[in-house]
């Protein structure tokens, strides 16, 4: 047997007893899912894809009540004090800003980070080996790959020199997102441009100071990518090139996303809700990291720009979009 059938088959033998003892006093586990952005979201097909394989369905052995953000901070506490107030059992919170809201009501209920970004330096956990306290799950690694990012931009924009930083003044990842980006330009030799907006209504203004600086290409911090069509429409009126951590921007018509495996990793935040359901101590639940990351590019949207990307280039991509 495949090991990953292997692994689905036990996930679904051993949530059967999670949901019989569930029926037999009445009632279904309780999940809340905290989605820092707006609906619709990527996130939620692939967790609810991650239940499925471990034998749940939803409103049947385990009820899920969903909440999204819409990437308001202060919008997140309110949305995480309904989920306690129902007597979830557990939260998973998508992205950093869900996690804090989600501890700032509670430090009792466990928190799955689903994922979350630089949850060292956001002093999310105490450490990846041993999460402590009532928060565990999955790290996006997205602040550990500014170096790359900027590197597969300049194999792509010739004579790059400035880039822009879209990033969201309210949530706590933004800080080590931006510096590890800063750190990146100086070793490099370029000029970094972070632009800090409240929400979608600060983006055209954003793009207009990117483009009046000179910068070449805007990096997309990833609690923006559902306005991912407003983005790239900017992105297009202002001749800036459109680098995310999504293929469905790159696809919409942005020039390149590099990031993990989303659905994978996505997906993986369900297998921290079964086992937390099933009597595990979030604290003592080992943090993971994505192992496998994608690159994206779209060739068309290169070629409006004026760009013609190497065939060497388009060779290490997972996806080319001609």
């Amino acid at each position: 047997m495949r090991r990953r059938a292997f692994i689905h088959t036990m996930g679904a033998t051993l949530a059967s007893p999670l949901a019989a003892h569930a029926q037999s006093r009445g009632r279904v586990p309780l999940v809340g899912v905290l989605v820092a952005e707006s609906a619709p979201h990527p996130f939620t097909e692939a967790f609810r894809s991650g239940m499925r394989e471990l034998g749940y369905t939803e409103g049947r052995t385990v009820a899920i009540e969903w909440r999204y953000a819409d990437a308001l901070f202060k919008r997140a506490i309110e949305l995480a004090t309904e989920l306690v107030r129902l007597g979830v059992e557990v939260i998973a919170a998508h992205h950093t800003p869900a996690v804090k809201a989600s501890m700032t009501v509670t430090r009792t209920i466990p928190i799955v980070m689903s994922p979350a970004g630089a949850p060292l330096q956001t002093g999310l956990v105490e450490s990846l080996a041993r999460p402590g306290a009532n928060v565990t799950g999955l790290s996006s690694m997205e602040a550990e790959l500014g170096s790359k990012r900027l590197e597969l931009l300049r194999s792509v924009i010739p004579g790059l020199g400035r880039v822009a930083v879209l990033g969201a003044k309210t949530d706590p990842f933004t800080r080590p997102y931006v510096e590890d980006f800063q750190s990146a330009a100086a070793r490099a030799g370029l000029q970094l441009q972070p632009v800090l907006v409240d929400g979608p209504n600060d983006f055209e203004e954003a793009f207009t100071a990117m483009a009046k600086a000179g910068a070449q290409a805007v990096v997309i911090q990833p609690l923006f990518e559902p306005h991912s069509p407003t983005i790239v429409r900017l992105g297009t009126k202002y001749r800036l090139a459109v680098m995310s951590s999504y293929r469905e921007t790159t696809r919409a018509g942005g020039l390149i996303s590099y990031s993990a495996d989303h659905t994978e990793y996505f997906k993986r935040a369900a297998s921290f809700v079964d086992r937390i359901l099933k009597g595990a101590k979030p604290g003592e639940l080992p943090v993971e990291q994505p192992t496998k990351f994608e690159l994206v590019v779209n060739v068309r949207t290169a070629r409006a720009l004026g760009l013609a990307p190497p065939e060497s280039f388009l060779g290490r991509a997972d996806e080319v979009i001609r």
